[in-house]
């Protein structure tokens, strides 16, 4: 074995070892990415967080960082806060996509958890109400019918394996397709279907993707607002289950934190 090779095949084992360190390190900082403020209000009075403000973002941003300590753990919800003009909930995979990144180089988190609500589909089993963990996450809009391209746009990527809690929490599972329209054309229908998803919703998979890029195990917790392939329209059932649902989603997402206090990522 030549030296080069020596040297190469060492820091190939340290690096090993350090993922392997890593992983079985407690997570001690935990970053939770809510798009809306409805969906992250309830878990901020449930940690008991106060919103940070000396914010780690660049100025003129508007997202909000709320922390705290609970049961052992560095707790951060990121929201990205309000459109500087119209005032809304700053939704979509943009939006998602720049939170995530700026939160994971600001908090160092051993964790992401994206939570939210989401459409749900009848034919999969879904109810309103139902809370689930995404075992994969994937785009349905990013349609680029070229060799190779097709799959990039697509960008499935798996969540973080949680075998253990799963079975303690006894969470539902399916896998998330994101894309930045409410409502469901025929061609993201046929996008979904190939995906095999079970709930649909506009950040998971620009949060995975972003996760992905640093490194950084990501778990994906979504509470059903509205059937897709239902009766009535999206946004009609969405903003009348929105208010309930919030409340399912806090408690599941609360259990969740509950159970990863004192964990590693190995553990889950």
């Amino acid at each position: 074995m030549d030296l080069s090779h020596a040297e190469n095949e060492k820091g190939s084992n340290q690096e090993a070892v350090s993922v392997i360190s890593s992983s079985d390190n407690h997570i001690s900082t935990i970053v939770i990415i809510i798009a809306m403020q409805t969906e992250a209000l309830p878990l901020v009075h449930t940690f008991k967080l106060t919103e940070d403000l000396n914010s780690p973002f660049p100025k003129g941003t508007p997202w909000v960082r709320y922390h705290g300590t609970y049961k052992g753990l560095n707790v951060n919800i990121i929201w990205p806060g309000k459109d500087a003009t119209l005032r809304v909930d700053s939704v979509g995979t943009v939006s998602a996509s720049l939170v995530t990144y700026a939160a994971i180089q600001a908090l160092k988190p051993d964790l992401i958890i994206n939570a939210g609500t989401a459409g749900g589909f009848k034919a999969k089993g879904a109810c309103i109400g139902d809370v689930y963990a995404a075992s994969a996450v994937a785009f349905h809009d990013r349609r680029i019918p070229i060799p190779v391209f097709d799959l990039y746009g697509v960008g499935l990527r798996q969540g973080c394996s949680t075998p253990n809690m799963l079975k303690v929490l006894n969470l539902k599972v399916g896998k998330l397709s994101t894309g930045d329209s409410l409502d469901m054309t025929p061609m993201d229908e046929s996008s979904i279907i190939a995906n095999d998803a079970t709930v649909k919703d506009m950040e998971g998979a620009a949060v995975a993707y972003v996760a992905d890029l640093l490194k950084t195990p990501a778990i994906f917790i979504k509470a059903v607002t509205d059937i897709v392939d239902g009766d009535k329209p999206t946004s009609e059932e969405f903003l009348q289950n929105l208010s309930a649902v919030t409340v399912a989603l806090g408690e599941s997402v609360a259990r969740v934190v509950d159970y990863i206090s004192g964990k590693s990522i190995s553990e889950l």
